[in-house]
């Protein structure tokens, strides 16, 4: 077996570890990822690209090519039971992107793939091993049909999500907290009024909330709160029951009416806060998820590994442009450490406050919580919250 030798090793090839990749690789640098997966990307999953981003995208030209695809969202609505509450405009949200991009997973995926240089992508290859020394790492694993294979970089870059190998075989811990809130999506038609296309409708009744986005190809996903660990599951059912049941809570808490028979994905699915307890160890760093997963309500996961890695990457281009065996200065890392993990930690504070507007809080409840919602809304400071939500601070 013959060792491949390149700068930076990529492990995990989801829109995370390739937008890392394509940074690298502008930048000049030699690099390859490995994807356990051997398929191409497919489904919706995670759809909002916030401003900042988009700025990072510029970088190698992707703000082009998504937002060539993407909705943009403009505004975000308040809703109980239908009527409105108030409203935030995203115009100051960004001097550069006055909006929230909303564009299907795969198709992100895609046009990132599509800025790898050609055989940097390595699908169906399966991580097992990891050692390193004070200049190099060996990273191990086996091919599509099985046969093994092994890198030596300079660094590599853990980009393989909530259940990172590369995490694993570092022995670094996590901590967090799993949640009880379990949620249903789904992608259907858009029912909602045309003038509505460019709007987040976020739904706050005594029921419990239902959030929509707008999607390309005239589609709203819904993300509708409907109850708690053990109550039961939506994972046992066929896309068409799911589709259906997810319809019905949508109609009955909002009255907006989307037809179960356009439903293209439907996902059940519970929500978790982890932090891993060191960022990497030597050679090798944890991005994304493998470093920090928190609550997809609010939809910030994503872009917080998309901002890890603008921020990484110049600092493994200025080691590996110092020489054979040079490192990024310790002070250098600790630092980018620190601004990640307050960035992630302010993610999940929002994230919780999302989930607790959310939760059932019976008609007189939610009778205090509409008046609260009113206030904020109508104040000067609603600016700050549409820049919290289109993550300003990150």
């Amino acid at each position: 077996m013959t060792t491949e030798r390149v700068d930076v090793l990529v492990v995990g090839g989801g829109p995370v570890g390739c937008f890392a990749a394509a940074l690298l690789a502008e930048r000049g640098i030699d690099v390859a990822v490995w994807e356990r997966r051997a398929d191409p990307p497919s489904g919706s999953r995670a759809i909002g690209i916030h401003p900042p981003s988009l700025d990072a995208f510029a970088a190698i030209g992707l703000d082009r090519a998504v937002l060539s695809e993407a909705v943009l969202v403009r505004t975000g609505v308040a809703r109980s039971r239908g009527r409105e509450l108030g409203a935030l405009s995203f115009a100051g949200a960004s001097a550069t992107h006055p909006y929230v991009a909303t564009l299907d997973q795969h198709r992100t995926e895609t046009l990132t793939r599509r800025r790898l240089p050609a055989g940097a992508l390595r699908t169906g290859t399966t991580l097992t091993g990891l050692h390193q020394d004070r200049s190099r790492v060996l990273a191990e694993g086996t091919g599509p049909d099985g046969s093994p294979r092994s890198v030596e970089a300079a660094f590599v870059v853990g980009a393989d999500g909530g259940h990172s190998t590369v995490r694993e075989l570092l022995g670094i811990a996590t901590r967090g907290r799993d949640y009880r809130h379990r949620y249903v999506m789904g992608d259907f038609a858009d029912p909602e009024d045309p003038s509505a296309r460019s709007t987040a409708l976020v739904d706050v009744g005594p029921d419990g909330v239902v959030e929509s986005f707008p999607l390309p190809g005239g589609r709203r996903r819904y993300v509708a709160l409907v109850g708690t660990t053990g109550e039961g599951s939506d994972r046992s059912d066929s896309t068409g029951t799911a589709a259906a049941r997810l319809a019905d809570v949508v109609a009955e808490r909002t009255g907006s009416t989307p037809d179960p028979s356009t439903c293209t994905m439907t996902s059940d699915f519970g929500v978790r806060r982890r932090e891993a307890t060191r960022t990497g160890v030597g050679r090798v760093v944890l991005v994304g998820d493998a470093a920090h997963e928190i609550s997809p309500i609010g939809g910030q996961g994503m872009n917080l590994g998309w901002l890890d890695v603008a921020s990484l990457v110049p600092m493994l281009a200025t080691a590996l442009r110092a020489g054979a065996g040079a490192t990024v200065p310790t002070t250098a890392r600790t630092a980018w450490a620190r601004r990640r993990r307050a960035a992630a930690r302010r993610a999940a504070r929002q994230a919780e406050v999302n989930m607790a507007l959310g939760l059932p809080a019976g008609v007189a409840g939610s009778r205090g919580r509409d008046a609260l919602l009113r206030t904020a809304l109508a104040l000067p400071t609603a600016s700050t919250l549409a820049g919290l939500y289109a993550m300003r601070w990150a």
